[in-house]
């Protein structure tokens, strides 16, 4: 219906045009044109893709229920959970926060608010533009190198902190350029209403362009932490376990895990999961992947409620 329409609108724009006399631009309807097929087929490969994720796991799910959730890897598909991987998860997305959040309003802070626009600036700017799109191996091999190898005395090897740190690194750059792009779009007249009645330029930063921002700000810190829950190439080389056999430490927790020496996550059970040639862990994927959006609905949601309660605030 929606391709119907939009061919019926651009035939509209061509018989308009060409009555006003006007040139029609037939690239421009042609682009508009494939970027609409090209939407609509990735719809259409997301439901198919989701369709089948849910039909082949949602039956263990309802069979294990909790189970599922709370007990340990195992080699036997009718016995493996997915615990550690939950956990790990959970640890490793907590470092990223603690570490890239703070790190990335700050120097937004600092290069949309502070620093003179020069070359150095511009060079930096263009720089965390660029680290943007490295490929999230390249990121693996800097925390191996860092963190695991460097560092080994303050990290303490392939932990979940090396793989919290690596993770950091990876999303830093979007952190920071989503926060840039917030700031930029708060007005200048409000900062130069606050710095005309004698507030300081931190002052005005942090009562009255931070406020406006925030919601922005949490936005985009959605999709770093949405990224950073759902990558597998870097820790395969900081440290994570990629295993069968992976057993549940005792008293399994965060605290825990920041001591042990072996982690893993739930998009690393799902990887190894997936290549496994037995039949039974095709549902196990399944229900994994789940449990994975499950998880990520609620993140996204938590934080969707955190920028509405302060866009109510700033108002």
């Amino acid at each position: 219906m929606a391709t119907v329409t939009s061919s019926t609108n651009t035939t509209t724009d061509l018989v308009r045009g060409a009555l006003e006399g006007k040139r029609v631009n037939v690239v421009n309807s042609l682009v508009s044109g494939l970027l609409l097929v090209a939407l609509l087929s990735s719809l259409v490969v997301l439901a198919v893709l989701l369709t089948d994720v849910f039909i082949g796991g949602w039956g263990l799910l309802t069979e294990r229920g909790t189970a599922f959730l709370t007990e340990g890897l195992s080699p036997d598909a009718a016995n493996a959970g997915i615990l550690q991987g939950v956990m790990g998860s959970i640890a490793l997305t907590v470092v990223v926060i603690v570490v890239s959040f703070p790190l990335g309003v700050a120097a937004a802070i600092y290069l949309e608010e502070y620093a003179p626009t020069n070359r150095v600036t511009t060079a930096i700017t263009t720089n965390i533009r660029n680290l943007a799109g490295v490929p999230s191996i390249v990121y693996g091999l800097l925390g191996l190198t860092v963190f695991v190898n460097v560092l080994t005395g303050i990290t303490g090897g392939r932990t979940v902190v090396t793989g919290g740190l690596t993770l950091a690194l990876l999303v830093l750059p979007i952190m920071i350029i989503t926060t840039s792009e917030a700031l930029r779009a708060v007005p200048s007249a409000l900062r130069e209403a606050s710095m005309g009645v004698g507030a300081t330029r931190w002052e005005t930063i942090r009562h009255h362009v931070l406020p406006v921002a925030i919601p922005a700000i949490l936005t985009g810190s959605v999709l770093t932490i949405a990224r950073a829950f759902g990558e597998t190439a870097p820790l395969l080389l900081s440290g994570a376990v990629l295993s069968l056999y992976f057993s549940v430490p005792d008293g399994v927790g965060f605290v825990s895990l920041m001591t042990e020496q072996s982690y893993t996550s739930l998009p690393m059970i799902i990887y190894n999961w997936a290549r496994q040639p037995q039949e039974e862990f095709v549902a196990l994927t399944s229900a994994a992947i789940i449990v994975l959006l499950v998880m990520l609905l609620i993140v996204n949601a938590a934080a969707i409620i955190a920028r509405d309660y302060f866009e109510r605030k700033s108002l």
